[in-house]
């Protein structure tokens, strides 16, 4: 309509005046198309740059830092801002992991996952797992606010205040349903409208959901920030918003109390440390199972030579491979404070362990998961955000935050406008045995306090000392091999940044024993498939495939060295397009 009206134009009109607003129209028109085409998924900065999965929240991360904030200070900004404008994905009544390494030297793992609440028992769903997955029952005691302000206190520049600003500023005035948070809505639609006066009064409207680009305010929540902002996590954890987020989680059935929260503990610990081919690599350590994972498989992998051994359909098959091993061996894990994992996580980690399995790889077939050594059956954790900061003094933060489900519980707290988490679904539990299923892992099993295992792997790469990369996957059991695959496609394969990122993934988690492969047109119409002479092969080898139309969100910062005129460092961010997020920078 648009371009025949302008040939209209051009053709009624002799004036030159009507010809040069014509032509100035046709150059918007055109420009405005390849804009859309050319996304900016992948940027070029100087001094600083934020890869999230919303471009607002980018933006916010980046003002932080312009205004003299470091990483961390802006890391809180865009996690708050997230919780925000991502309600299904994260938000104030989930948890995180945090690596971060500071420029000084300091290296710190942050742990603010959820806990089990005190009434927690082992047998409390009675194999039900539906009360697990959703509902009251499935909400843990939230870490965020607490782990924020403690990494904030401790590695922080700017006022606290000035950091949550923004956020609560964004719940007041409202923002926009995106595409992929309108995905997650209709995934979730029943849940939502049968939340009433909850979830059903943010997103629906006489009885339908709310379109994308429709817009949202969430006054009491920020409300809520207002009085974090002002008061910091006490009002929180032992204060009033603390207390009308317990009585509306028992009101609705659940048995978090506010004792849970005044117990609320952050871990602060050393990150996992490795060398791989000349890169260190920091990762979190238990209770989240992708850092150990993610050794272990690029340890295996290793020993192939790279890229060659690593490349084309064989590195593939390859991968797959290491990925069943680490899965099998992943399920040992739990909480470090309930259960002794220095073995498990000492094998991880180790190359000798490394070179034990990859003689179990054979280039030709793949096995049963017995072959493995699989004991455990796996559990399914979902969801998540993930970001990564680099700033101009190279401090860095690499964060996955998670209300684990889409919109976590299903459930909203009406009185403070937080999300509930169902972060208890990442429990195993004792279940009747089952021909060919293996039994839950007791290491996961439920107790009061304890942290669920999380398959979250925030990473920090570092080459002689310096910053190289921060990268991280949102997705569930998907982050695993989604973060592994993008460290792999650049650090192993030479890919660059965005192509690393863009490249087509497959997952395996042993159980069941099937290759799950990227075949999808997105939400942002972006096509990711795993290409058919590749699948061909391994059908070969014995696998089984199937494709899926869904898959792990990847947050990718690369510092390359020399890259500017002037022979300093820069940095190229790439935010995934499979989730539509946009980095930022200057």
């Amino acid at each position: 309509y648009f371009l025949s009206s302008v040939i209209n134009i051009w053709f009624d009109s002799s004036s030159t005046v009507a010809r040069t607003v014509t032509i100035v129209l046709l150059l918007f028109a055109f420009l405005q198309n390849v804009a859309a085409k050319k996304r900016q998924h992948s940027i070029v900065a100087s001094n600083a740059a934020v890869a999230t999965d919303h471009g607002q929240c980018s933006k916010i991360g980046m003002n932080v830092l312009r205004q003299g904030g470091n990483a961390m200070d802006a890391s809180v900004a865009v996690a708050l801002c997230l919780g925000v404008v991502n309600p299904g994905s994260s938000g104030l009544g989930g948890g995180s992991f945090a690596v971060v390494k500071m420029a000084s030297g300091e290296e710190t793992a942050y742990d603010f996952r959820e806990v089990a609440p005190l009434r927690a028992t082992e047998d409390m769903y009675g194999g039900n797992l539906e009360l697990k997955k959703k509902g009251p029952l499935s909400v843990g005691v939230p870490g965020e606010v607490a782990g924020l302000f403690t990494a904030w206190k401790q590695l922080g520049k700017l006022p606290w205040k000035q950091l949550v600003y923004p956020a609560e500023k964004l719940a007041a005035e409202g923002y926009m349903i995106s595409k992929y948070l309108y995905m997650q809505m209709n995934a979730t639609r029943d849940d939502i409208l049968a939340d009433k006066g909850g979830l059903s009064e943010l997103f629906a409207s006489n009885g339908e959901l709310k379109k994308p680009g429709t817009i949202v305010r969430n006054p009491k929540l920020a409300f809520t920030l207002k009085q974090i902002a002002e008061h910091g996590p006490k009002v929180f954890y032992n204060g009033t918003v603390g207390v009308n987020l317990v009585n509306d989680i028992q009101k609705l059935g659940g048995i978090v109390t506010l004792k849970d929260l005044n117990s609320y503990k952050v871990k602060v610990k050393k990150p996992l440390s490795n060398d791989i081919l000349g890169y260190r690599l920091l990762g979190m350590p238990p209770p989240s199972s992708g850092g150990p994972s993610m050794v272990l498989i690029l340890n295996i992998l290793s020993q192939y030579g790279i890229p060659k051994g690593v490349a084309g359909p064989l590195g593939v098959h390859r991968l797959v491979e290491a990925l069943k091993h680490a899965f099998a061996v992943r399920m040992n894990l739990g909480d470090p404070d309930f259960v002794d994992v220095t073995k498990v996580v000492s094998d991880m980690l180790s190359p000798k362990f490394a070179q034990e399995l990859k003689k179990k790889i054979n280039d030709d077939k793949t096995f049963d998961p017995k072959y493995y050594g699989r004991k455990w059956n796996e559990i399914h954790d979902h969801g998540t955000s993930h970001f990564s900061i680099i700033d101009k003094e190279r401090n860095v933060v690499a964060m996955t935050t998670t209300v684990n489900g889409y919109f976590g519980a299903t459930k909203l707290s009406p009185s403070t406008g937080i999300v509930l988490n169902n972060q208890m679904d990442d429990f195993s539990i004792p279940m009747k045995p089952q021909p060919d299923v293996p039994p839950p892992a007791p290491a996961n099993f439920i107790r009061p306090g304890k942290r669920p295992l999380s398959s979250m792997s925030p990473t920090i790469v570092l080459k002689d000392g310096k910053v190289k990369a921060a990268v991280g996957a949102s997705g569930g059991l998907y982050i695993i091999p989604g973060a592994t695959q993008v460290f792999l496609n650049h650090f192993f394969l030479n890919m660059d940044p965005l192509s690393s990122v863009m490249a087509p993934r497959i997952f395996h988690q042993l159980i069941p024993n099937r290759i799950s492969y990227e075949d999808w047109k997105t939400v942002y119409d972006d096509h990711f498939e795993l290409p058919k002479e590749t699948r061909d092969v391994l059908e070969k080898k014995g696998h089984v495939l199937t494709p899926i139309a869904d898959g792990a969100i990847s947050q990718l910062i690369v510092v390359e060295s020399g890259g500017n005129s002037n022979g300093t460092s820069r940095l190229v961010a790439v935010s995934d397009p499979r989730k539509g997020g946009f980095p930022s920078g200057y």
